[in-house]
């Protein structure tokens, strides 16, 4: 798998290589503890998926410049700080499988370092005076603080529909895939067309992450590496889910309902909503409407010149809805 991604990454290995290092000196601090847990979150950084969708989407428009690692900064360091403070939410001992900066350092360090992230990411974009940069990432920050208050407030009453549940994963995940297409167009220079076809090309990238994110919690725990039913226990209405929901008799529905308010801790309960979803073709239904995001995507990018950059970013679409975890 890593090798997949390596070789996504070959158009601006170097970049990233660079990237690592100013993100580092971006983090720095004069406070030995802060050093300490920001120093602590560099190391478990994941894939850099983020900074890889800013890059290439920079070298696919045009030219990488000293405004891309601006915006891959940014975009890391904002988001860095929506997880830590998430944790605190959600009051989550783990990511990705290690502690959490809540688990180790208690909840008011948390918050704190992620106001830290937060100013640091503000500061690096005013400073150096890309105020266009910073209009289209705080926009998805505000999006996604939108979504999952949507979610939040439709799960108490659990009516969420095949509308809503786009909007909500258009706003929390989309939205900041979208904020890197486009701030590294931005970056490079591309014109307002341009910068506007990687936006969208960016939001039909994240709506068929996201639908493939949920697709997961219904496969075999074995070969995705996580445990099944989780968006049930956590009450989150998903699209494979959603369209069971509507697809079922009245008996059914009511019993899947039922599981989920009252006995979303149960493994037989969850275990049964699984089957039934996988039954009546909620998986096909989402696997359909994921691969109709994926086009949508392509076409989004037909406007951009061929290039080993384009080819990359394509590839990272295709990987993301191919991945088995």
């Amino acid at each position: 798998m890593s090798l997949v991604v390596d070789q996504i990454k070959a158009p601006v290995a170097e970049e990233m290589k660079n990237f690592e290092e100013k993100f580092k000196s971006s983090m720095k601090s004069d406070v030995a503890l802060l050093d300490k847990i920001t120093n602590y979150i560099i190391k478990r950084k994941g894939k850099q998926m983020r900074p890889l969708f800013v890059f290439l989407s920079a070298k696919a428009c045009g030219q990488i410049s000293e405004a891309t690692y601006t915006a891959a900064s940014l975009i890391e360091l904002l988001h860095t700080a929506t997880l830590v403070h998430d944790d605190v939410v959600d009051d989550a001992n783990e990511r990705r499988g290690f502690f959490s900066i809540n688990a180790l350092w208690k909840n008011k360090i948390a918050v704190l370092v992620g106001d830290f992230l937060l100013s640091r990411g503000l500061l690096l974009t005013t400073e150096k005076g890309h105020f266009d940069l910073l209009e289209i990432v705080s926009k998805a920050v505000k999006q996604m603080s939108e979504g999952e208050l949507l979610q939040m407030e439709k799960a108490r009453r659990l009516d969420i529909d095949e509308k809503v549940y786009y909007q909500v994963i258009q706003q929390k995940t989309a939205s900041l895939v979208a904020s890197c297409c486009a701030s590294g167009a931005q970056s490079s220079g591309a014109s307002k067309q341009i910068v506007d076809a990687m936006y969208e090309f960016g939001v039909n990238v994240g709506m068929a992450f996201q639908i493939k994110d949920d697709i997961f919690d219904f496969g075999s725990s074995k070969e995705i590496g996580k445990p099944t039913g989780i968006d049930i226990k956590e009450r989150k209405m998903t699209l494979p889910l959603i369209y069971t929901l509507n697809k079922v008799d009245r008996k059914d529905k009511n019993r899947i309902i039922n599981t989920f308010k009252n006995y979303n801790e149960d493994p037989e309960r969850v275990q049964e909503v699984i089957q039934l979803v996988i039954d009546n073709g909620g998986i096909e239904y989402s696997e359909i409407k994921m691969n109709q995001y994926k086009e949508m995507a392509l076409k989004s990018i037909e406007i951009i010149g061929e290039s080993e950059a384009k080819k990359s970013l394509i590839s990272l679409l295709e990987y993301s809805i191919s991945r088995n975890k």
